[in-house]
């Protein structure tokens, strides 16, 4: 048996060749770019054949009759018992010229080569795609009823589909598969398509909530997704089936599924948040396209939209589907794998081998560089109160990565010693002496900054001071709320203030505020701490908003508890678990790395999340912690006392890891 098959090197065809030749004596010759000739030995390796059986022909899929020499028409003509026609776009976002010049002409093309060798049968693989956007069921004999081709990709399928149905003048077969997804015995995939576009999504969820909270789904319309092993099982075994010209056949999950149970699904292979409660996507129906086109016609309408699917990492016209209406009748191929074992797997039992395969191998972060090295190496960062805790920390991750790390603090010695610590693991820091607190001084280290590196690619505002004392034994104290916002607030500005001018020149920069997790829970006994760095938060908020079409951007972190030198004087910290320096600084590198707007751990999002559905339930919640801790002995003035934890305390520290008390 000889066959030919176009679109050899894809996804399908590629493992549909590997079918063919399974049959005993079979012969395929494979439509191949001349400039891809190399390709061709590595081919036969994977399909395990000899060049005897498996036989390049050079061509072009846009080139009449596909561009193949007279010589080589000749030699097959009469040959070839089976036509494979796979060649095609297959990218919903690929422009509408591509895909009219493959899809269409590309077919137009194919079908006249096929005629021209006089072949046995002609397959034409086609897609749900030539349906459009049907509203109802589609059934195989249907394809003049198709509607909502306005979408390319759902226009070429048509087109093709057709002139393989007016054109064709050999006996043909269609076959029409859903959204192909990798083989359900290994997940195997060669790109990110159809419901791939939602797996950076679930994995988002997965990053920022517990697998057990719930979480909000589209229940939307149905979407049919199968198995690539099961599409080529299906069409090697019905296209040697004997019957006459003109067959139609779904390759489908007779099953089908709705948007929100295929988001359930992943959700729950990939251990994120399962979706409890689905929103129906129907109900944006209501507005009429009209509408929505003069919407989109909106310069601030367009460009939101447009950063909320990059942001979810969704190309835009996936939109389109989520309300997708037409469902496939596939009795015909039922009737035609009867008996052969041959049936299409429940969703349900691969999904999680499609996950594997995808987190291991199509990861786009998988791709990127996402190290720090590749972030800052060759960049100036600035890192405020460096000579110690979290900011030491973080200037030696930012060293070692290769940047031109600048430290910044009040203490000489601190410095002279931090810079001894990076000299001895093999680099350096750059140190400058600078009350940050100080107007004055902050403006002078600014222009030394300037004077002397150009300013700073990376801003990393740490140098801060924290005051742990409730409200009550603060009346006397308006100092504290003085000096904390002077240093937390106003000098962070001043210096971020001084140094933007220079990030808007060059078009870049990122800056990171490290803020705290009291700010999202509103920690009692922090009303100044938490007050100076919910100050930098509104800031940075509005900033990012003024500065986002520049290329600045910037980071909040807010911080969960850390031991260092600033919490020292709070005995009772020492039973509390706390994160490193290192492990904040590794929240810190993240930021430059990803240039997140917000991180913010589980903890802080819950407690913001509670303030915010709840407010008088956060409100007795925190105010329980509040007297079951109680002010240290540094804040009541006497440093000799030792605070004693009950036991209530003590296993609510345990559960509430990382808040400040």
């Amino acid at each position: 048996m000889h066959y030919f098959v176009t679109g050899a090197t894809g996804f399908i065809g590629k493992r549909l060749v590997g079918k063919l030749l399974q049959r005993k004596g079979a012969v395929v010759h494979f439509l191949i770019r001349k400039e891809s000739e190399g390709k061709v030995a590595g081919l036969r390796e994977h399909w395990g054949v000899t060049a005897a059986r498996a036989v390049p022909v050079f061509g072009d899929l846009t080139s009449k009759k596909l561009g193949v020499s007279v010589d080589e028409t000749k030699a097959l003509k009469g040959q070839i018992d089976h036509f494979y026609h796979l060649a095609a776009v297959y990218d919903l976002e690929a422009d509408a010229e591509s895909q009219i010049a493959v899809n269409v002409d590309g077919t137009r093309n194919t079908v006249e080569f096929a005629k021209a060798i006089g072949a046995g049968h002609f397959h034409h693989v086609s897609s749900i795609a030539a349906a459009g956007l049907y509203e109802g069921v589609f059934r195989e004999d249907m394809f003049d009823e198709a509607e909502g081709l306005d979408h390319p990709y759902f226009m070429t399928k048509h087109e093709s589909e057709k002139i393989v149905r007016q054109e064709c003048k050999v006996p043909w077969s269609v076959y029409r598969p859903a959204a192909v997804v990798g083989d359900s015995q290994t997940g195997e995939m060669d790109k990110i398509d159809g419901p791939y576009y939602f797996f950076k999504l679930i994995q988002r969820l997965r990053q920022i909530l517990p697998p057990w909270m719930p979480s909000v789904g589209l229940e939307g319309g149905r979407i049919n997704i199968v198995p690539v092993d099961f599409v080529v099982a299906a069409l090697d075994h019905i296209s040697h089936l004997k019957r006459s010209s003109g067959a139609c056949f779904h390759l489908v999950d007779p099953m089908g599924y709705r948007v929100g149970d295929v988001l359930d699904i992943l959700s729950k292979a990939a251990h994120a948040p399962k979706m409890n409660l689905f929103i129906n996507a129907a109900l944006m129906g209501f507005i009429p396209k009209s509408v929505k086109k003069g919407l989109m016609a909106l310069a601030p309408v367009r460009r939101v939209y447009k950063a909320i699917m990059h942001d979810l990492g969704l190309p835009e016209e996936m939109m389109t589907f989520v309300n997708y209406p037409t469902r496939f009748d596939c009795r015909e191929t039922l009737a035609a794998l009867k008996g052969s074992g041959i049936a299409c797997p429940n969703f349900k039992d691969y999904a999680w081998r499609l996950w594997d395969y995808w987190e291991r191998h199509l990861d786009p972060d998988l791709h990127i560089d996402r190290s720090l090295k590749g972030t800052v190496a060759g960049k100036v960062v600035l890192v405020t109160g460096g000579s110690s805790g979290i900011g030491l920390a973080a200037a030696h991750k930012f060293a070692e990565a290769g940047a031109t790390t600048i430290i910044c603090g009040r203490d000489q010695d601190k410095l002279d010693e931090a810079c001894k610590e990076a000299t001895d693991k093999g680099y350096t820091f750059i140190a400058y002496p600078a009350d940050i607190a100080d107007m004055a001084d902050a403006d002078r280290f600014v222009q030394v900054l300037i004077a002397n590196h150009g300013g700073v690619d990376f801003l990393i505002n740490n140098a801060g001071r924290s005051i742990r004392r409730a409200i009550e034994g603060s009346y006397d104290r308006f100092h504290d709320f003085e000096r904390t916002m002077q240093l937390n607030y106003f000098g962070c500005l001043r210096v971020t203030m001084g140094l933007l001018p220079g990030m808007v020149a060059r078009r870049k920069g990122h800056v990171v505020n490290i803020s705290s997790i009291g700010v999202l829970t509103n920690a009692p006994r922090f009303s100044a701490y938490v007050a100076s760095k919910a100050a930098l938060d509104a800031w940075t908020r509005c900033a990012s908003s003024e500065f986002a079409d520049q290329g600045i951007s910037f980071t909040t972190i807010n911080m969960p508890l850390v031991r260092t030198p600033m919490i020292a004087p709070t005995q009772i910290y020492k039973n509390v678990p706390t994160l490193s320096p290192e492990e904040a600084a590794d929240m810190i590198a993240q930021a430059c790395i990803f240039k997140p707007v917000r991180i913010a751990t589980r903890l802080g999002i819950t407690g913001q999340m509670l303030h915010a559905m709840v407010p008088r339930v956060a409100q007795i919640v925190m105010n329980t912690s509040f007297r079951m801790f109680p002010d240290s002995s540094a804040a009541k003035g006497d440093k000799g006392a030792k605070s004693q934890l009950s036991a209530e305390a003590v296993a609510m520290q345990q559960m509430m890891r990382g808040i400040h008390f």
